[in-house]
């Protein structure tokens, strides 16, 4: 039977739906590993999401609390918002409330990853501090560390990303991510649907 991994994101202006689509390649890539990606519900009106010029929404499915359950192991991404995750993520995970009660997701592996707009605007903290709500729900928190290797040192140009998770610095929204950024989340998504696989195989 497939290891379902399933990359679970919000995104406002398609920066973190970059990053999922290349992490989602990368967990694909694991030979034994079904990888899907899902969307959390939004919480603004149209009428707000077109103020601030927020494209429509791709024709990625709404995932419920209840289907995490069915994952053997999960990747959350969303963009930044002062230092923390966006409250539409929040929103979600504040949903969860039953899964919680019954420690339906202990034991799952769970990474993180994020968009930001400056190089300081919550690169680390806004994973950091997502990292409480794994640790409510049991999950087993999987960083990514220093195994993408030499593209964690780069100086000259720049790129989102850390030892918590990949993430992308979208500036006032038309930078895009870059080659490295892209390739960073590749990296993440094959790191961690391994680890799901291990974890499964050993269940």
């Amino acid at each position: 039977m497939a290891t379902k991994v399933y990359i679970v994101y919000y995104s406002m202006h398609g920066h973190v739906e970059k990053l999922a689509q290349e992490i989602q390649k990368g967990a694909a890539s694991v030979e034994g590993v079904e990888a899907k990606l899902w969307q959390v519900p939004e919480t603004l009106s149209d009428d707000i999401l077109g103020k601030m010029r927020a494209p429509p929404k791709g024709d990625v499915p709404i995932i419920s609390p209840k289907e995490l359950t069915e994952a053997d192991g999960l990747i959350f991404g969303f963009p930044a918002r002062f230092g923390m995750m966006a409250a539409q993520f929040k929103a979600f995970l504040d949903a969860t409330g039953g899964l919680w009660r019954t420690q339906a997701l202990a034991g799952k592996p769970a990474g993180l990853f994020c968009s930001i707009g400056s190089q300081g605007g919550g690169l680390e903290t806004t994973l950091l501090t997502a990292i409480t709500q794994l640790v409510h729900h049991g999950m087993i928190f999987v960083p990514i560390g220093y195994t993408f290797g030499a593209g964690m040192f780069e100086m000259e140009k720049i790129k989102g990303g850390s030892p918590y998770g990949a993430a992308t610095i979208d500036g006032d929204g038309s930078r895009q991510p870059s080659e490295l950024e892209l390739e960073q989340a590749f990296h993440q998504g094959k790191y961690i649907a391994g680890i799901a696989k291990k974890l499964k195989g050993t269940a």
